[in-house]
């Protein structure tokens, strides 16, 4: 039975081990598949050494199939016909002429040439990087996909040499592929091809009204003008070259920095930058008048679906002759269910100026011409209701209102009494109009819970020194007098 038992065990992990192999041989057999189709639709794709290749054609009217592998001397042998040299040909290249010398050989074969599995191989990456490498790619890996990862902060990407396996050197210039699409300057690598990153020269940045803000390396001879103009794509047209600005962290006689303050001249007289260099270029837009939004506006909600006593200031610029329905329409987002957008107004020069927001938001026909001033304070009043909580308990303060609550409810959110101060609960109650409200009845808004300090201990524990320092020295007087009185 033990024998049986240890078979069956054998053979049932002898199957999973199985089952995973052979989903492993698919997987893997997958990718190569998708992968060589990749490379067959691709009329950029190299003999490479280490690729597979299938040759099939009727020679007579017999089948002949078999696998052909590229060894580094990319010779290749075509059936007992020919050998072809691979060497620097693409696959469409070789297909057609293997094609052509068993057509010329075995009229009507069939013939049929093809990748079947494309070969991968490592290349080196050294010089301005975290470490050099091998990275492992295939035919159709580009330059710029095989350094990813590996640079440094200060790893130039407009200066790479690729040396090949017969030392010949290239160098290539990443910025020209990346912006002008010109992939002959990234581009794919061979097998023993080194990489060599070389350090930049000068990275700066540039941000603010340009419209393509960023870092860029410069090349030699490469300043202000070249910036702006070649590597930043030129000016936005709201950009105001009489405010720009210079942050300069090295060559300065301060350590932590330098601001520099440029006119537009400097454009042309192509103002030097050095490594680190950070220039703003402001736009009008911050020249704009400014309004303020303030009161119950961008209010969230909390966790409890309530919302907050809290009051917000936010500037909003604008362009003049805007009015106030533009306005409050574009910024609907601004208000919320506790804005009371009916009794709105705006500040103007000390001047209080009623605002009906409610009609500029909901009614589609009305119309103002009511236009916004600089440093105008449109406020936003809240619409929620508040409940105040205050004397002995240990939370005092404003509460949202909410309908069809007691007394307790209220001294709960504000963590309830405290309990050495308040004896029996006691509270009083006064409403919006200055009526006293029973414990049991429901709270209205507006009104005030006042928690009594009424516990006698507390006042006793409070204030006997006090009078035991009365008494001590009251009775020290009596005697003092007795004993004078005495003589």
């Amino acid at each position: 039975m033990k024998k049986i038992l240890k078979v069956v065990l054998f053979l049932l992990i002898g199957s999973s081990l199985f089952a995973q192999t052979v989903e492993e041989d698919v997987s893997v057999k997958e990718i190569s598949t998708r992968t060589a189709q990749v490379a067959i639709s691709n009329p950029d794709y190299m003999v490479t050494s280490g690729d597979i290749y299938n040759l099939a054609f009727v020679a007579g009217t017999t089948p002949v199939s078999y696998s052909i592998l590229v060894d580094s001397s990319y010779k290749i042998k075509v059936a007992n016909l020919a050998t072809l040299d691979a060497t620097g040909k693409s696959y469409i290249t070789l297909k057609r002429q293997v094609e052509e010398i068993v057509s010329k050989n075995y009229p009507m074969s069939a013939v049929q040439f093809v990748l079947t599995q494309p070969s991968s191989f490592t290349v080196v990456v050294k010089g301005e990087v975290k470490s050099t490498q091998e990275v492992n790619v295939w035919a159709l890996s580009r330059l710029s996909s095989v350094i990813k990862g590996c640079e440094t902060a200060y790893s130039s990407t407009r200066d790479i040499t690729v040396i090949s396996t017969t030392g010949k050197k290239k160098s290539y210039d990443l910025f020209k592929a990346t912006r002008f699409g010109d992939l002959s300057q990234d581009p794919y690598l061979r097998p023993g091809d080194i990489i060599e990153i070389k350090r930049a020269d000068r990275k700066v940045s540039i941000g603010g009204a340009v419209e393509r803000p960023g870092t860029y390396e410069l090349l030699k001879g490469e300043n202000l003008k070249t910036l702006v103009s070649y590597y930043a794509n030129g000016l936005t047209v709201q950009a105001d070259t009489t405010r720009m600005e210079l942050s300069r962290r090295v060559g300065t006689e301060f350590k932590t920095g330098q601001k520099i303050y440029l006119d537009k001249n400097v454009m042309d007289e192509d103002f030097e930058l050095v490594y680190y260099d950070y220039v703003t270029i402001p736009s009008y837009e911050s020249l704009k008048p400014v309004v303020f939004v303030e009161g119950a506006v961008n209010v969230s909600a909390g966790d409890s679906g309530t919302q907050q006593d809290a009051s917000n200031r936010i500037p909003y610029r604008f362009e003049v002759g805007t009015n106030y329905a533009q306005f409050v329409r574009s910024n609907i987002g601004l208000f919320s269910a506790v804005s009371d957008t009916e009794n709105a107004y705006v500040i103007r020069k000390g001047e209080i100026i009623p605002l009906n927001v409610s009609e500029m938001l909901y009614n589609a026909n009305f119309y103002s011409d009511f236009e916004l001033e600089e440093n105008d304070i449109l406020r936003i009043p809240f619409k929620q209701l508040f409940v105040v909580v205050s004397g002995a308990v240990n939370q005092p303060g404003k509460y949202p209102y909410i309908p069809d609550r007691t007394y307790d409810y209220y001294v709960n959110l504000a963590g309830g009494f405290v309990k050495e101060r308040n004896r029996g609960d006691a509270v009083k109650i006064i409403d919006i109009n200055g009526e006293k409200v029973t414990k049991s009845e429901y709270i209205t808004p507006e009104s005030i819970i006042d928690a009594k300090s009424n516990s006698f201990l507390y006042f006793f524990n409070q204030y006997a020194p006090i009078l035991t320092t009365l008494l001590s020295v009251v009775g020290t007087t009596l005697s003092v007098l007795a004993v004078t009185q005495a003589k």
